[in-house]
């Protein structure tokens, strides 16, 4: 292959069945360590995609890959909803159902954090910028509440993150995500404009 035409095959976009069998990874992977937790094997990953091995080692050629991938994926969804949310709801629904989607967020890197940090290399680089692009997620919900004049913040948006995910702690039993719900509730309650 000439030097152009290898360059025009590697910047092509993914096939929509490559595309398609990596997300059914990434979900069945994200299933599986919330079931069985991350010692899960990748042949069970690969089953409860309905994938073969071999397609799950072209997307992801060690665990460790799969592991920050299902990481860097829960971050994304938890990114990209605050502008779908604030597009769909008025601001306080649009804070509360992205608080929500903050505690799955949440609920996915605690099971996966050990293996994690087990990883070569340590997380650092995988954790760049995590903080950055939740902060702007929520500042966009938080400040367009604030504008409408339907909620008031005397405290650093952030803080409302620490208080939900206080609960989110395994300590918190096997009801921890319906008391997270019930805390984000509270929380927003605490926070409408007098």
């Amino acid at each position: 292959m000439t030097g152009e035409k290898k360059s025009a095959a590697s910047s092509r976009k993914p096939r929509a069945d490559s595309e398609r069998n990596r997300r059914r990874l990434l979900d069945a992977a994200t299933a599986a360590f919330a079931a069985v937790g991350p010692s899960v094997s990748l042949e069970e990953i690969a089953r409860r995609a309905g994938v073969g091995i071999g397609t799950l080692y072209r997307h992801f050629p060690e665990r460790d890959a799969l592991l920050a991938e299902v990481y860097r994926d829960a971050l994304r969804q938890l990114a990209d909803a605050a502008p779908r949310l604030a597009a769909e709801h008025p601001p306080v629904e649009a804070l509360r159902c992205w608080l929500r989607v903050f505690v799955d967020f949440l609920a996915t890197k605690k099971v996966i954090a050990p293996a994690l940090e087990g990883m070569a290399g340590g997380t650092s680089e995988l954790y760049a910028g995590s903080l950055t692009a939740i902060r702007t997620a929520l500042s966009l919900l938080v400040d367009r509440g604030v504008a409408s004049g339907e909620i008031r913040i005397d405290i650093d948006p952030l803080d409302l993150l620490w208080a939900v995910a206080g609960v989110v702690m395994p300590e918190a039993g096997p009801n921890r995500r319906d008391t997270a719900y019930q805390v984000i509730d509270i929380i927003l309650a605490g926070l409408k404009a007098r």
